[in-house]
């Protein structure tokens, strides 16, 4: 429970109706999770406009209504009107749960590619080092006590945010590791949060459409936010964006790469593929001198791993910590060996976008398979332009494709498979369509020869099919494991 005013702290708002002397026991933005008492915000979504439900809130017993736009309401209700309900949101959840941020170090990364590697390295680096840590992000909620939740959006809304900070905080956490999406920046989901460290990966063309980014200069400044909020950046030097993003910053810039000059750099690398899988080994000069074997393969691992590194670095883990993370890390669903054969080798990766598909498979050919062969399809009610795009990419890069189901959701699965299939037919690549991904993978691994490679590609480290509405048990390790 909290008085109204102390929720409204950093808030600019109006007062349009009612009284600002009122207690708020719950806070909530969907109207079914309404009780007496409970502040109500109207969210402003691309499908959905919260202000549609205050009627149906103020019945409901909701004591104070927070609003966007110009509203007529009957009972005993107080209205607040403020520019961005989203925002607000953000403000009022902090205050709601009493800046739980404050009492830990937030270390927060965004990027196309490479977020939840990287959260995942650095995480476990804490752990290994004894510290008291969470993780938020796409594999859901992480605590170095052992708890695991779920999670539904990346970067959670602010709601929840604050919520598993506080329950972190309340735990002895002293160290935050969170994905942070440009959509929950666009959206001020970490909003009224400074973070120790922020990490920028990478950025290419992605998130581009209806419900996303209205255009890639949108999409790279939403990037930036978290910056404009960070006491220290790390930047992959290699990228081409890292100028834009750092520009007009006060804060200090450490770098990492392979190619340009920097603060961590990865020099004589070297792939390696035996019977116990793919990793690879590298050395690394500047601030941290040291001989790396990294358990997870490929060039875009050898970045995560930096960018893990240097922030382990600067919140002062030991060389020897790093060293031994890093020879025994894996994350689930991110270029995630299945070890079935010595024959061959299986891989798990949520590649979903033409980028992560790109660099996936050239990370894979390193490893010179006789034949690569891909397995993937497209989440429905997305992008067509991004199925096209995939298509495109695995018809050019890979030897084999298999299209197969992702998560239709409330799209039909053969056109899905239709505008990927007009992305492929650009190339001279090979391919046939599985529409039911158990039959597909099937299919594919019990057709491997000696020296294949095989991807199953889009999912990663999902264990259900979403269609139409519902979420459908697919654990495709098993299903991997079950085709020999």
């Amino acid at each position: 429970m909290a008085y109204l005013k102390d929720l409204l702290k950093q808030v600019t708002y109006i007062c349009t109706r009612g009284t600002m002397d009122c207690k708020v026991t719950h806070i909530c933005h969907d109207s079914r999770q309404v009780v007496r008492g409970s502040m109500f915000i109207c969210l402003a979504g691309s499908r959905e406009d919260g202000h549609d439900y205050l009627a149906q809130a103020i019945r409901k017993g909701a004591a104070v209504c927070v609003v966007s736009k110009h509203v007529w309401v009957e009972g005993d209700v107080t209205v607040i009107r403020v520019r961005n309900t989203s925002e607000a949101m953000a403000w009022i959840a902090r205050n709601y749960y009493g800046a739980p941020a404050e009492a830990m170090q937030m270390i927060g990364i965004t990027g196309t590619k490479g977020k939840t590697t990287t959260a995942c390295m650095l995480y476990q680096m804490l752990k290994e080092a004894g510290v008291k840590c969470g993780l938020i992000g796409t594999l859901g909620v992480r605590r170095s006590d052992g708890l695991k939740k779920p999670g539904s959006n990346t970067t959670p809304d602010a709601l929840v945010l604050q919520k598993e900070l506080r329950e972190m905080a309340d735990a002895g956490c002293s160290c935050c590791v969170m994905e942070v999406s440009s959509q929950g920046l666009k959206h001020y989901r970490v909003e009224g949060i400074t973070f120790a460290i922020g990490i920028y990966t990478n950025l290419s063309m992605d998130h581009i459409g209806p419900g996303e980014h209205r255009s890639f200069r949108e999409y790279a400044c939403c990037k930036k936010r978290l910056f404009e909020r960070s006491r220290m950046i790390c930047i992959n030097a290699d990228d081409k964006y890292h100028g834009f993003m750092t520009a007009d910053l006060s804060a200090p810039v450490y770098t990492y790469g392979i190619e340009q000059p920097c603060d961590v750099k990865a020099e004589h690398i070297v792939y390696e593929r035996s019977s116990r899988g793919l990793n690879v080994t590298y050395q690394t000069t500047g601030w941290i001198k040291d001989e790396i074997v990294l358990k997870m393969p490929g060039t875009a691992n050898v970045y995560n791993s930096l960018a893990a590194m240097e922030a382990a670095h600067l919140l002062g883990i030991s060389p020897e910590t790093i060293r031994k993370t890093l020879r025994n890390v894996s994350v689930k669903g991110r270029i995630e060996e299945v070890r079935i054969s010595d024959k061959f080798d299986v891989v798990i990766d949520y590649a979903h976008n033409a980028a992560s598909l790109e660099s996936l498979i050239k990370t894979l050919r390193q490893y010179q398979p006789k034949r690569l062969v891909l397995l993937f399809g497209c989440g429905g009610n997305r992008s067509p332009l991004r199925r096209f795009q995939m298509g495109e990419t695995a018809g050019r890069l890979s030897d084999i494709t298999i299209l197969t189901s992702d998560n239709p959701r409330y799209e039909k699965p053969e056109a899905i498979l239709s505008d990927i299939e007009q992305g492929m037919k650009r190339t001279k690549g090979k391919y046939k369509i599985i529409p039911d991904r158990r039959e597909a993978i099937s299919y594919a691994v019990s057709r491997a020869q000696e020296g294949d490679l095989i991807v199953v590609a889009g999912k990663g480290h999902e264990e259900y099919q979403e269609i139409e509405g519902h979420f459908y048990p697919m654990n495709e390790r098993e299903m991997i494991e079950n085709s020999i």
